[in-house]
């Protein structure tokens, strides 16, 4: 008897329509009725950013919560996941400083902390975790990661040797930076910063200067950011880890992460392929499919589709996604085979997204019947 057609369904969410595992139980479905004997394999992804966490507890890890600090200060509740083994911690910043967690209308662009994202770490330093995979995306912060840094024992003080307050705007203050009272479990731990942005800390492609406006910040506001972020460079290493790749994530905790735990920068979606198992599931796939919400010029720079395709070895791939603005060219360059939008179905995009399910189960029957039949 012949074995079974496996697709194996590697996709990151639909951003404001569908989450990852909910793209793929939709996709699952339409393969499923179109195709009946076909094995859907769901393994949701994420590129570092928002659902990271969820990816890697769709894949096995366990749910564990921690109350942290927000960005704004007050208590939250974050979540981050363990490993079988508990050898392994995903971390998603934006659980504990994003800025979906700033009250509706009040962004803080000088004064939000990352110290909540630094408190996670410690809890899951604290389950055991040995190797820490540090997601970054979604900040409502541009603290350079001052406050993370600070929640696990570095001290940042002005001129009278007072602690600075939270934000990246406190940081224009900054007169030393003493890492020596650091968690000393830090040593011990591999840190990995998992990002889709290469961006450096400051200057025109800054953390400020690219991110600010979009977390509240004015014109004025990122002239002082980026001169805040700066200083603090200069004073915590010289200034080393400025210019490095992922130094400008999220606000700059990249640059925190790299300069003050000595993380090792990987692209996200990579570091989410080895965290979730990929090699071994592609190997035993006829089929892949991945997909986001918008297929566009921003998919070519690090994000889950084109890891995807990149690590699916000579496995036939084809995406799916809300929207589609590459042509076949560019996608055949980055190896997918075909995009299936859901523009294609329903050209109105509020009903596309208030209809993304049902849509996206008639592409995937749609690509059943064509790699399937």
């Amino acid at each position: 008897m012949a074995e079974p057609t496996r697709v194996l369904i590697a996709a990151d969410k639909f951003k404001g329509s569908l989450t990852a595992v909910e793209v793929a139980r939709h996709v699952a479905a339409g393969l499923r009725r179109a195709a009946p004997g076909v094995v859907p394999v769901a393994l949701p992804v994420a590129d570092g950013g928002d659902g990271t966490v969820a990816a890697a507890l769709a894949a096995g890890y366990g749910r564990r919560e921690a109350t942290v600090t927000g960005p704004s200060g007050r208590p939250v509740t974050a979540a981050y996941a363990l490993s079988g083994d508990g050898g392994t911690a995903v971390v998603e910043m934006a659980e504990a400083s994003g800025l979906r967690l700033l009250p509706p209308g009040r962004l803080a662009p000088l004064t939000a902390t990352t110290y909540g994202t630094g408190e996670l770490v410690r809890a899951a330093l604290d389950a055991g975790a040995r190797t820490v995979v540090l997601g970054v995306g979604g900040s409502a912060t541009t603290d350079g990661g001052a406050g993370m840094l600070a929640a696990l024992g570095a001290g940042f003080l002005d001129a009278d040797g007072r602690p600075l307050g939270p934000g990246g705007g406190a940081l224009a203050a900054l007169d030393r930076a003493d890492l020596s009272g650091l968690d000393p479990r830090l040593a011990a731990t591999r840190i990995v910063l998992a990002s889709d942005v290469d961006n450096p800390l400051t200057g025109p492609r800054g953390a400020a200067a690219v991110y600010g406006p979009q977390k509240g910040a004015s014109a004025a506001d990122v002239a002082a950011l980026d001169a805040a972020l700066a200083r603090y460079a200069w004073l915590l290493d010289g200034g080393r880890h400025a210019d490095a790749p992922g130094a400008g994530a999220a606000g700059g905790l990249g640059y925190g992460a790299l300069a003050g735990l000595g993380a090792a920068f990987r692209p996200g979606i990579e570091v989410m392929l080895d965290v979730l198992g990929f090699r071994a599931a592609v190997a035993e796939a006829d089929l892949v499919i991945t997909g986001e919400g918008s297929l566009d010029e921003q998919t070519l720079h690090g994000k889950a589709p084109v890891g995807v395709a990149r690590a699916a070895g000579g496995t036939a791939v084809v995406a799916v996604c809300g929207r589609l603005s590459l042509d076949a060219a560019t996608l055949a360059g980055v190896g997918i085979q075909r995009a299936y939008a859901l523009t294609e179905l329903e050209p109105d995009l509020e009903r596309c997204v208030a209809h993304a399910g049902p849509l996206l189960e008639r592409l995937a029957a749609r690509i059943a019947r064509d790699y399937l039949g």
